[in-house]
């Protein structure tokens, strides 16, 4: 008799983790003294955390100080420090009780779909979407309601968008900057947005991992500020560049504190208690964080002048994040196998849009441009010899 396999089981691949792995692999074949792969597949900083936040794990080290388990929602000072930020930075009061400490932001989107939603809900969000959420909710038993998206919306829903759905959804995923087209919603849209959430009863869940990584365009605005129902994830991942330290946190609504927190002493006991001290540390690291930022600037600035002569000339808005999501439809109508051959021919590793759009992703690919800048900004001419051949 064969054995059952769980609705989990059937959870869609995040490609991006197959394109890592074929970039390693690509790698390990070059010979010594070879110019390498050139990464631009994953969202991840190449410079690592700040100092301050590696000597405060350092220290914490030295002194041989107990790390066992935390609080589900986190050291107390973390917790002070995340809410000193919402004022300082958004000019938003958020009680330290309404703010969960996760195990990155990969851990707070189960926590914030199984405490707002039940098996069958359907929750709404632009495709093309970061793909966990899709493949989260899929295999929680939820329905994903993709709204297709493109450059005459900026790759973001629009509120005349949501008011068409019917039926409404339960739930409405956003992120500002998103991920891939690196777009944002500006203030009023996304207040609109928040408060048509609220009035409608659709539970709105925030992605805001990407802020702080904004190029000027457009203002940053956290939800939490037009809603307190909405639900606010963020991450120490991409700004503060501890992606390996998996320490992320939520910014949750009255009525969802205790569920979540239930649930996060179930599924997760606490975040790792050592990168909770990192992290705290890592709000002192202002200065080193703003010169990594510059780097991505200049990065960005450089492949925006370069690409258009290598081919790639139809490029999304590149508000916020660290992405450029590439339209490459003249070129190709198999961006997986157009990011094979890239990395075949070219060395560089690229995530293939249908990771982030199943239906037409075919025609997209999203580069990242947070590794060393050194690097990245070979990429133009690297590209332009490849297609040459």
């Amino acid at each position: 008799m064969a054995l059952k396999t769980g609705r989990g089981a059937a959870a869609p691949p995040f490609l991006v983790m197959d394109v890592i792995a074929a970039a390693n692999a690509r790698a390990a074949t070059l010979p010594p003294g070879a110019p390498g792969v050139l990464r631009m597949e994953v969202g991840q900083p190449g410079g690592g955390a700040p100092r301050g936040a590696a000597e405060a794990a350092i220290r914490a080290l030295r002194e041989d100080r107990p790390m066992g388990y935390t609080e589900a929602f986190g050291l107390p000072g973390l917790r002070a420090r995340i809410a000193d930020h919402y004022r300082s930075t958004y000019g938003v009061a958020v009680p330290a009780s309404r703010i969960a400490v996760t195990v990155g932001a990969s851990g707070a989107f189960p926590l914030a779909f199984l405490a707002a939603f039940d098996a069958g809900d359907r929750v709404a969000m632009a495709a093309p979407f970061y793909p966990p959420y899709a493949n989260i909710l899929t295999a929680l038993g939820m329905q994903p309601v993709l709204l297709p998206c493109d450059a005459t919306t900026r790759f973001q829903p629009t509120l005349a968008m949501l008011e068409k759905l019917d039926p409404l959804p339960d739930g409405l995923i956003v992120a500002s900057p998103c991920n891939p087209a690196g777009t944002m919603l500006a203030p009023a849209e996304l207040s609109a947005i928040a408060r048509w959430c609220h009035a409608q009863g659709v539970r709105l869940v925030s992605d805001e991992i990407y802020h702080g990584l904004s190029w000027g365009t457009v203002a940053e605005s956290t939800a939490a500020a037009f809603s307190d129902s909405a639900i606010v994830v963020n991450s120490f991942s991409k700004y503060f560049s501890m992606t390996g330290w998996r320490i992320g946190w939520l910014v949750l609504p009255e009525d969802l504190c205790r569920p979540v927190e239930c649930l996060a002493q179930n599924l997760f006991i606490s975040a790792p208690h050592i990168a909770q001290l990192a992290a705290e540390a890592a709000f002192d690291c202002g200065v080193e964080l703003e010169e990594r930022k510059e780097g991505y600037r200049r990065a960005r600035a450089a492949l925006l002048e370069g690409l258009p002569g290598a081919g790639f000339d139809r490029v999304a808005a590149a508000d916020g994040a660290f992405y450029l999501w590439c339209d490459i439809g003249h070129l190709t109508n198999d961006s997986l196998a157009f990011c094979a051959g890239m990395l075949a021919g070219a060395d560089i590793a690229a995530t293939p849009g249908v990771d982030f759009d199943r239906e037409r992703g075919h025609r997209f690919l999203r580069f990242s441009y947070c590794g060393a800048e050194a690097e990245v900004v070979q990429a133009p001419a690297r590209l332009r010899a490849w297609l040459r051949r």
